[in-house]
């Protein structure tokens, strides 16, 4: 699992452990476990979401460390899950301020609204995973550790391919300086141990800095930090006087609605999105220009 995943599963479990007075979790079982959940709705207010990673991180530990086969849990008190409606920009809107942006938070932001990437998603693309010939994307162990192909706008061809030569440079002069080279998933760098020198194993937005890998302890190259892009962002929907609170992640709403804007069928959407259910993806329906039910109005 991703280092994010691993550290939300030790939270909880060591949060749930704390709730039972230190008790080991052996001695525990479904009973105290749909308590902590139901605490967790009740009395703390938590979010759907953040219940269900709870409960993900608990049965994790007893099925995968423990090894105990807990019953079902009947009795949690499960946490509302409210529907909120994606805040999407106009085209107009969305190329404002995209103009705002300069560099590599452009290129990045571009690949957001142009390919309907996750901010994770844009910034750990490797070289390897863009076919600009073919004008495709390909997003691995996205979301839900799923592989997915998208589309590759023909607009960023030549800025990718100027990218590119700077990068080219870049890389040449890390190799010639013995730097080290980039983090790869799971044993892969045992398994392919020329790989993080590769070119075609770097990360097309690599970070200025050089970190600790979190595992090995060895100093390693990784992607660029969201942050960076974040901030950027923030900043040219200020200056665009864009209203609407709009983030990173706006700009994935807005390629799955403006897709469905052009009359593309939704399980093509639901598919370069990588979302398991379609009905995830209908969600952006309430944005189309013929209203939120796809309804004209008698009054128009």
């Amino acid at each position: 699992m991703s280092l994010r995943t691993e550290k939300a599963y030790l939270f909880w479990i060591r949060r749930y452990i704390r709730a039972n007075h230190g008790r080991h979790p052996r001695d525990l079982g479904a009973p105290e476990v749909e308590g902590f959940l139901s605490r967790l709705a009740v009395h703390d207010h938590v979010a759907a979401s953040t219940q269900n990673q709870a409960l993900a991180a608990i049965l994790f530990l007893y099925r995968q460390v423990l090894e105990v086969d807990l019953p079902w849990l009947e009795n949690v008190t499960r946490a509302a899950k409210p529907r909120h409606i994606p805040v999407v920009l106009s085209r107009e809107e969305a190329r404002s301020v995209l103009a705002e942006l300069n560099g590599t938070p452009w290129l990045v932001a571009s690949l957001l609204y142009g390919s309907g990437l996750r901010l994770e998603e844009a910034l750990s693309v490797r070289v390897k995973d863009l076919d600009l010939a073919r004008r495709e994307l390909i997003v691995r162990d996205g979301k839900g550790r799923k592989d997915r192909v998208t589309t590759l706008p023909d607009s960023l061809r030549r800025p990718i391919e100027g990218h590119f030569v700077k990068l080219r440079e870049w890389f040449a002069n890390e190799r010639r300086l013995g730097r080290p080279g980039v983090s790869l998933p799971d044993s892969l760098a045992r398994k392919y141990p020329a790989a993080p020198t590769s070119w075609a194993w770097q990360f097309v937005f690599p970070s200025t800095s050089v970190c600790a890998d979190p595992y090995t302890g060895q100093p390693v190259r990784h992607h660029l930090h969201p942050s960076v892009v974040q901030r950027a962002v923030r900043g040219a929907v200020q200056r665009a006087a864009i209203t609407k609170p709009a983030s990173c992640h706006t700009f994935r709403h807005c390629f799955a609605t403006h897709l469905l804007e052009s009359g593309y069928d939704i399980r093509t959407v639901q598919e370069l999105l990588g979302h398991s259910n379609v009905t995830t993806t209908m969600i952006y329906t309430h944005a189309l220009n013929r209203g939120g039910l796809a309804v004209r109005s008698p009054l128009d």
